[in-house]
């Protein structure tokens, strides 16, 4: 069974056991270096790690923070202290890269595809220095290739996730009798819309095999339109946006795009309404307990152990420039749990979720976005 859009690149049971840590791709999680009895981690000397935000901040509850986190418990573990640079506006990376390269970062992670032109410049100015970019190939150029062979994409084929979630959405929207569920971005970049592809193949399934009519606002595969915001701040013009999803009556929304999903939050409030979202990258429910009680479930990316895998390789001076894709199959996309909300699931949600999560990992179900890595 084959659903999909044109790509751009050529049993768990319970919504608690549907998802764990990401290690690699293809791989189980390693042991940590500080659990009892493992071995002191090598670290190659000069090693100095260091990460760089976008302009979202390191207490974005998103991939920034995310990033950071993962950074933290590596450097920890190798008895290093990394360099960490928050930019406060697009005008801050290159200065933030000139100066991480001036310090002696030998590892330098770029969180977003806003800083791949900067880490493209240093890449091939620095040779002998290692980069990643997250969310990003770093091909400034288009040509299909990332732009320097010292730099490591760490990308996420959130669609697959993000297909759970539509799913989800739409199981809980026909359940009240709504039967609409919305979505809107940040920007439509492919790391964005990507989640929003997703979103809507998952209602998709759920009509078809319910024979429901639960409709998405805010989205269109095959046209590749929608709500965008224009940014990723939580601001006037988020809210406007979200509202304008909320005035079509929908009871789910998916905010794609760090911080807005405090303006999903303020409008769904205004509004009076029952209304519930969903959050993405980390698990929004945990990491900002103020929004725990609107939040259904999270379409999560393993960004931090994305991060913290590369930078324990990069410190024993095994660092891989080879790209590395987060999928459901090697843990690094995944849905999060339904929390307080699971009691209140339709019968049977759950189950549900967890065939399709492994009829897409065998490949029976093919998600497929024009925005995947």
């Amino acid at each position: 069974m084959t659903i999909s859009t044109t790509k751009k690149f050529a049993g768990i049971a319970g919504a608690a056991l549907l998802v764990a840590a990401l290690a690699g791709c293809g791989s189980a999680p390693q042991a940590s270096p500080s659990s009892p009895g493992a071995s002191a981690p090598t670290v190659v000397d000069g090693f100095k790690p260091c990460l760089i935000s976008d302009a979202g901040g390191w207490n974005d509850k998103s991939f920034n923070e995310s990033a950071k986190n993962g950074m933290d418990k590596a450097a920890a573990e190798l008895g290093v202290k990394p360099l960490e640079f928050e930019s406060t506006n697009d005008n801050d990376y290159s200065p933030n890269m000139t100066t991480a390269i001036s310090e002696g970062c030998t590892l330098i992670i770029s969180v977003g595809f806003k800083l791949a032109a900067a880490t493209v410049e240093a890449a091939k100015a620095n040779p002998d220095l290692n980069f990643a970019i997250i969310d990003d190939y770093a091909d400034t150029d288009f040509d299909g290739k990332t732009d320097a062979p010292n730099i490591k994409p760490l990308v996420f084929n959130t669609a697959e996730a993000a297909y759970l979630g539509g799913y989800a959405a739409a199981a809980w929207s026909a359940q009240a009798g709504v039967n609409k569920v919305g979505t809107f971005g940040g920007m439509q970049i492919p790391s964005v819309a990507v989640f929003m592809d997703g979103y809507k193949l998952g209602v998709d399934k759920y009509n078809e095999d319910k024979g429901a009519d639960v409709q998405v606002f805010g989205w269109d595969v095959e046209s590749q339109k929608g709500a965008f915001t224009g940014g990723f701040d939580a601001n006037d013009t988020a809210k406007q946006t979200a509202n304008s999803v909320l005035d079509q009556g929908v009871d789910v929304i998916l905010p794609v795009g760090g911080p807005i999903y405090k303006s999903a939050a303020a409008a769904i409030a205004d509004s009076g309404k029952d209304t519930l979202m969903l959050g993405v990258d980390s698990d929004l429910a945990v990491a900002d307990d103020s929004v725990a009680d609107i939040t259904l479930v999270s379409i999560m990316k393993a960004i931090d152990v994305a991060v913290y895998d590369a930078t324990v390789a990069a410190a024993a001076g095994s660092f891989d420039p080879a790209p590395y894709v987060g999928t459901l199959e090697n843990e690094g996309v995944k849905l999060s749990s339904f929390h307080d909300f699971e009691s209140k699931l339709p019968a049977g949600l759950t189950d549900e979720i967890a065939a399709l999560q492994k009829a897409i990992v065998s490949g029976e179900i093919k998600v497929e976005s024009k925005n995947s890595p």
